[in-house]
């Protein structure tokens, strides 16, 4: 045993010796760089990841808005009148003077002002609103307004970082980071919140209306609120409605003063097959919108159409969703004939029916 260590040792010690040496005669050695493992790449001059250029873009074009009404206080036994203000966020969508908020912001307002980030206060008059999608559009008069950045082509992805900006609780502008968690619909039949873009950028009073945009400095919504349930805590869900149906919204709102969709007074489930499958993954081929309930006051009902109807077509064109047969049905002109083609008991018909415009 002692003569094996002695021989360890003494193996040790010329290998030792032998790498001093070596390090004499080729300084060079000392200079090799071989990691023992893979580390992650990191930029070469160190800067660490910051999204100050994306909030240079576009954080000029949120505004501020202040709004005040005055109401009749229900609590006086002589009438009297109290001002309500009430604080909120607005983003330029156009250097015409176009800006986009909340519906909830500035309803019943009597008087709104806007503030920019350059320090200029302007008064604003309220072009249009739409409760169902909480959008309004304010118009302001002033040159050299700041627009925020867009891109009608932006397809926003689950998973993408996003940055809301507003005026939260008044304390001045502020942003908050997150990703988006779920995308939202951005056809007219949106049905609010539940058909929002959600994600986890926190939202607080003063921010609604405020921009949501990308690591770019683009926008892809406007920011509406957070998710709450009565007597419930919770946390990091946020909902802000999709830049598509906000700018599609806008447009209308700015055109007619209104939003204006169509119905036909049908419910119903995407199927596969004619004998009512349910889609359930979204690997399967779609066969067409499987009709549950049908209203019986409603155009659908007139039409002749019928609980276990199948809508395979919609004016002579497939759909790939719920959704989409739903938004087609909506961007369609009130009382407009629309051809339906639809399977029942496995015979294929075409059923006319005349759109209504849906009312809240």
């Amino acid at each position: 045993m002692a003569k094996f260590l002695f021989f360890l040792l003494k193996s040790i010690a010329y290998g030792l010796a032998l790498a001093f040496l070596l390090m004499l005669v080729f300084p060079s050695f000392n200079h090799l760089s071989i990691p023992l493992f893979k580390t992650d790449e990191v930029s070469e001059d160190n800067t660490p990841v910051s999204y100050a250029k994306a909030v240079r873009r576009a954080a000029p074009a949120v505004v501020n808005v202040y709004t005040r009404s005055t109401l009749v206080d229900p609590r006086s036994l002589r009438p009297r009148t109290i001002e309500r203000q009430e604080l909120g966020s607005g983003v330029v969508m156009s250097s015409q003077g176009y800006i986009l908020t909340n519906y909830h912001v500035v309803y019943g307002a009597d008087h709104i002002e806007i503030a920019l980030q350059d320090g200029r206060w302007l008064e604003a008059v309220l072009i249009g609103q739409d409760e169902l999608t909480d959008l309004a559009v304010l118009y302001v008069q002033a040159e050299n307004l700041p627009v925020i950045p867009q891109d009608t082509e932006l397809d926003p992805q689950v998973g993408d970082v996003v940055l809301a900006i507003g005026n939260p609780l008044n304390l001045g502008q502020t942003i908050t980071q997150g990703i988006i968690s779920a995308n939202g619909n951005t056809g007219l039949s949106s049905r609010g919140y539940i058909d929002f873009m959600r994600m986890d950028a926190a939202i607080n009073r003063g921010n609604s209306g405020g921009a949501l945009v990308n690591s770019n400095g683009t926008l892809v919504g406007i920011n509406a609120a957070a998710f709450q349930l009565e007597n419930q805590d919770i946390q990091g869900i946020f909902f802000a409605i999709p830049y598509k149906l906000a700018l599609n919204v806008m447009q209308k709102l700015i055109k007619h003063g209104k939003v204006t969709r169509s119905h036909l007074g049908v419910s119903g489930d995407a199927v596969v097959n004619a004998a009512g499958d349910r889609l359930i993954s979204s690997g399967q081929t779609l066969y067409g919108l499987s009709i549950t309930s049908v209203n019986a006051n409603g155009p659908a009902a007139e039409a002749g159409l019928q609980t276990g109807d199948i809508i395979l077509e919609i004016a002579g064109k497939r759909f790939s969703s719920v959704q989409q047969a739903l938004n087609m049905i909506a961007e369609t002109a009130p009382n407009s004939e629309l051809m339906l083609t639809i399977d029942r008991n496995n015979q294929q018909l075409d059923i006319k029916a005349v759109t209504r415009e849906l009312r809240r």
